[in-house]
């Protein structure tokens, strides 16, 4: 079974990790004890929506990311195909100009503003 929780927590350390980035670091970024944010990690807690932002925010990770990459587990786990990029029929009802700047990877993805 898929746990959300662990889901979130993986996602998050792998982050956090991949910025070389200590546990210290980020829970006093995100101004939430290291023990708790441990736990967020483990998947022994869950995080409220206002915490796992403050953890966005100090990874400087945009929360929609993290949980699309939390998407992605889940389906992958539950044996679905992640598609790449938005169907066709999708594209086309949004915008006129071919894709309509939807068939973007995640390296691609900006904030907008």
């Amino acid at each position: 079974m898929v746990v959300l929780r662990r889901e979130i927590g993986d996602v998050l350390r792998d982050a956090r990790q991949r910025q070389g980035r200590t546990l210290r670091e980020v829970s006093s970024a995100a101004r939430v004890s290291l023990g708790y944010l441990s736990e967020v990690e483990r998947g022994q807690k869950e995080a409220s929506s206002e915490l796992l932002h403050s953890i966005c925010e100090a990874l400087a990770l945009p929360m929609s990311l993290v949980l699309r990459e939390v998407s992605d587990r889940i389906a992958v786990a539950e044996g679905l195909l992640i598609p790449d990029t938005v169907p066709a029929e999708l594209a086309a009802s949004v915008g006129s100009a071919g894709d309509g700047g939807w068939a973007r990877s995640r390296a691609e993805l900006a904030f907008v503003g």
